[in-house]
């Protein structure tokens, strides 16, 4: 076809008419002759469209991402619908809830409290108390005597109470005791042995030893005995009840009998304040 065909120009004109209102049209030229191509078009359509799908496609993206990392590299769980999704776990978190409201309380520890112990009644105080050792309290003295010669007054009559006697033996024997020894324990210079014991002086007068003045050789005991106070004490009280009627004899005479004295009428002078130690020790 030649170019200057009216018939050829006539179409190209024609076609060049009706699709010049697109565009979206492209022309090239083949040899000679403009030969017009199509436009393209897009499988998604227009722009609003595109974007709607463009924003779901990465929707469902994520929550396919999701569901995987949640159910594993190799498993991919469905998606369920949010709505079902948050129904769902409501429901999970109320039955939750009903079941710990049905648990039975954690059993509190009791911690048991101490047992009281029992207040001791006057009785058991009283038994208690008898079964402690007491320590014997020491007289205090009177009628001019320290506590040493007190202390051994105090022999004298628990010995004479011991041995049931009357309180006119007690005031005999302190009146003696008075007169041997001033009622001191004493040992005797004569016999070296009676100061191995205890003892709160000694005297010379023989052979005589302890609170009587009494004479281990005239047979009153041992030593070591008659320097005890409450043996010489009770040698004493065995002696005197061995004479007859003593219970009627002045003080003096009473004494004299035991001791056979070479100074009979010494004793007498002791006797009051042997009658007031003898009433303070047994009141």
């Amino acid at each position: 076809m030649h170019r200057d065909d009216p018939a050829d120009e006539k179409l190209t004109d024609a076609r060049l008419t009706t699709r010049s209102s697109d565009a979206a049209s492209t022309e090239r030229t083949i040899g000679r002759h403009r030969a017009v191509e199509p436009p393209r078009r897009s499988l998604l359509g227009s722009t609003p469209l595109r974007v709607a799908l463009a924003t779901g496609v990465t929707c469902c993206l994520s929550l396919v991402a999701v569901t995987t990392a949640r159910g594993g590299e190799d498993t991919i769980r469905p998606v369920e619908p949010l709505a079902e999704a948050v129904a769902d776990r409501a429901a999970i978190a109320d039955e939750r809830a009903s079941r710990s409201l049905d648990r039975d309380a954690a059993p509190t520890r009791v911690i048991p409290s101490p047992t009281p112990k029992p207040t001791p009644t006057r009785t058991a105080v009283r038994k208690a108390a008898a079964k402690k050792p007491v320590k014997p309290r020491r007289p205090r003295p009177v009628a001019g005597l320290d506590q040493a010669q007190m202390d051994n007054a105090k022999i004298i009559v628990d010995v004479g109470l011991e041995m049931k006697m009357p309180r006119r033996a007690l005031v005999v024997a302190l009146a003696t005791a008075m007169q041997e020894s001033n009622l001191y324990n004493l040992a005797s210079d004569v016999l070296p042995e009676s100061a191995q014991y205890a003892n709160q002086g000694s005297g010379s007068d023989h052979d005589s030893v302890g609170l009587f003045q009494q004479r281990p050789s005239s047979g009153w005991g041992t030593v070591a005995e008659l320097m005890r106070p409450s043996y010489a004490a009770r040698a004493f009280y065995e002696a005197l009840n061995e004479i007859p009627g003593w219970q009627d004899m002045s003080v003096t005479a009473a004494a004299q009998a035991v001791q056979i004295s070479a100074f009979p009428d010494a004793y007498a002078q002791h006797e009051e304040r042997a009658t007031t130690v003898a009433a303070a020790l047994t009141t």
